[in-house]
């Protein structure tokens, strides 16, 4: 549980013309058969696609042998292609391969439903307030967050965009960037911020469950912190208790995950409004909002500016990583632009709630009660109490496992297809979650925003930009379905033994520059030269666009040398 001392002034997150889908296939060894005359035995059903820029792969069963159908077409002149091959089994299993056209089933709604899902929840309330607090005005706080999430729409619509068009997931994508076993870098770094985001969306629903017990249980000596535990027992078995409950959504896989975005969202939106009109009933107003100025000079402004920029766009910097987790199973590319383009509108309203809401309470209740968790305890009788803890906890459940369970548990079966599925990489990393201890975590206030949060954007904003160099720069939208799934020495994404070696160099520029900062905030320096300074207010911007402009150019100068023809010798051998 939050301590009241830290007047929760804390960024929670949980915690993105097609001519063909098959790059050209060279006439060197391989361990694919490409076989067109199995179509003609073989019973297939074509369906004619008319969405433009985009690809459906269709998985069919000959004999025991895994065999990727793809289908391509261009805006004007379809002409499907297909591409048979067998995929290696240490690199795919059912939850790797491409979706099907009948797993295609995120409309443009669902996918704004899922956003809703997202934003609505106990972390993004927080938001706004808590850069009122820094000292800014109401509506430069709201500018703040709405400002970094229309920046942050660009990657997450660019980087869902190979989801949707060859139904691909965030590892897979990842092999065409930094190599077929180089890809677990970046994905277990995603993964393992997503294990500690999971950890503390956790603990602040098992913070709501706690609300509702008894005084005299709350009193008793299970409430007694243990010193080895760093909590109590009982606020400890609250966090077990919602921990199990997020378990029963995850096992039934994405379709759960869908159906529990989709039908709560209208639920999260009716709520949110109740309690906005019961905070101006009850204030008489927003007035008491409006009337909040900045108390900070210019360069006190544009100081605290841009950290919190950077803040606030690692709020879903981690999503705008492994969104081709969720586009992969959009109907097309227009569906997914739409679907995600209502972020930052999301973003701005409910962190207009918050902040309205807590402003409200030092009229209704003589001081500020900036925790949403502590405020819905003290609004009504035990019916209201029941309601609006059921609110907290559905918005609680539908950030947490959509943005911090989908990534960790795709990265492990992408390490391991053989001995991981969806579920048994969900159970690994709810674990991890307990392991990371959130509770304490959560024990300090302006070093986790600025630690926690722009800290490990440092590790996402450089991994963005390479895969996104990668995608458009380097291969123009155009990868090889065939060796994604190969371990080929000759294919296209082995590099060097498996690893891109300019994604990796450029994968530690973006990162070093930051370390230094990094130190000082967490006490291990210091002092720093004012240069550090400025690269870790803005980690985000500077690892994403420092490492994607060094891997093009490295990326560009290996590939023209490879593309060069063996030149003839001037003289003629000897003999």
């Amino acid at each position: 549980m939050v301590p009241k001392s830290l007047n929760f002034n804390l960024h929670l997150h949980p915690h993105p013309s097609f001519p063909s889908a098959i790059s050209r296939i060279n006439p060197r060894p391989s361990n694919f058969v490409t076989t067109t005359p199995l179509l003609s035995s073989t019973a297939i059903t074509i369906r004619s696609n008319t969405i433009h820029d985009q690809a459906n792969f269709h998985h069919l069963s000959l004999g025991r042998s895994p065999i990727f159908t793809t289908m391509a077409s261009t805006q004007h002149n379809p002409s499907p292609k297909f591409d048979e091959f067998e995929s290696d089994p240490t690199l795919t299993n059912d939850d790797l391969k491409p979706t099907t056209l009948d797993q295609r089933t995120f409309s443009r709604w669902e996918l704004a439903s899922l956003w809703v899902g997202l934003v609505v929840g106990v972390p993004t309330y927080y938001l706004a307030g808590s850069l009122v607090d820094l000292g800014m005005a109401w509506w430069q706080g709201i500018a703040t967050v709405v400002a970094a999430n229309i920046i942050l729409l660009v990657p997450l619509v660019l980087t869902g965009h190979p989801g949707t068009k060859y139904g691909i997931s965030f590892p897979v994508l990842a092999r065409s960037s930094f190599g077929i076993y180089g890809a677990h870098i970046p994905t277990l770094l995603r993964a393992l911020v997503g294990c500690g985001w999971y950890g503390i969306e956790t603990w602040i629903g098992g913070e709501a469950i706690f609300i509702l017990l008894p005084n005299s249980i709350k009193q008793s000596s299970l409430s007694q912190v243990l010193p080895w535990l760093g909590t109590s027992p009982l606020e400890f078995g609250c966090f077990i208790v919602f921990w199990l409950a997020q378990l029963a959504i995850v096992w039934k896989g994405m379709d759960g995950i869908r159906e529990l975005e989709k039908y709560s969202a209208p639920v999260l939106i009716a709520l949110t409004s109740c309690l906005l009109i019961w905070a101006y009933v009850k204030a008489g107003g927003f007035s008491h909002m409006l009337s909040l100025s900045s108390r900070l000079t210019s360069k006190q402004f544009w100081s605290l500016f841009f950290p919190s920029l950077t803040a606030n766009i690692s709020f879903w910097a981690t999503l705008a990583l492994n969104i081709p987790d969720f586009t992969r199973y959009a109907k097309s590319q227009t569906d997914q632009i739409i679907g995600q383009a209502g972020l930052p509108i999301f973003m701005g309203a409910f962190t207009f709630v918050g902040l309205a809401v807590t402003c409200s309470t030092e009229v209704i209740f003589g001081r500020v009660i900036s925790n949403p968790i502590q405020l819905l305890g003290q609004i009504g009788g035990f019916t209201t109490i029941i309601l609006a803890i059921f609110g907290v906890s559905l918005a609680t459940l539908t950030t947490n496992i959509a943005a911090n369970v989908v990534a960790p548990a795709n990265a492990l079966v992408n390490l391991s297809p053989s001995k991981f599925t969806f579920r048994r990489g969900a159970i690994l990393t709810a674990l991890l979650g307990i392991a990371f201890q959130p509770w304490r975590l959560l024990k300090s206030s302006e070093s986790f925003v600025y630690t926690w949060l722009v800290g490990y954007s440092a590790l996402l904003g450089p991994i963005g930009g390479i895969i996104l160099a990668d995608y458009y720069l380097i291969h123009n939208k155009n990868l090889s379905m065939k060796d994604l799934y190969s371990v080929s020495p000759f294919g296209d994404y082995y590099y060097s033994g498996g690893y891109n070696l300019a994604a990796m160099a450029a994968l530690l520029v973006g990162i070093l520059p930051v370390v230094p900062g990094f130190l000082q905030k967490i006490g291990l320096v210091s002092s720093i030269s004012d240069a550090y300074v400025i690269i870790y207010n803005n980690a985000w911007f500077f690892s994403f666009f420092s490492a994607g402009l060094l891997y093009w150019l490295l990326s560009s100068l290996t590939r023209k040398q490879k593309s060069l023809p063996a030149e003839e010798p001037l003289l003629p051998p000897a003999n």
